[in-house]
């Protein structure tokens, strides 16, 4: 069995860890402890990965809206 858990560092306390203990009973098990990391700031610690997703964001289409615009623009398209 294998179970992956989200939380932060100070949800941890002896509820979770009493949890964890009666999941498991007496099986060996490993805890694993890793900092999560923000998408675009790991993506953009290469300057060549920076680059690539600029460019990409700046081809992207866009279209703004005011007001009741993008009601008017989704219901005809639905």
């Amino acid at each position: 069995m294998e179970a992956q858990y989200k939380m932060k560092a100070n949800e941890i306390d002896i509820t979770f860890i009493e949890a964890i203990k009666k999941l498991f009973a007496e099986k060996d098990i490993v805890i694993r402890i890793s900092e999560e990391w923000d998408e675009t700031e790991y993506l953009a610690r290469s300057k060549a990965n920076e680059d690539h997703i600029l460019e990409n964001m700046a081809a992207e289409p866009t279209k703004s809206f005011k007001g009741q615009e993008f009601e008017e623009y989704t219901s005809k398209r639905l």
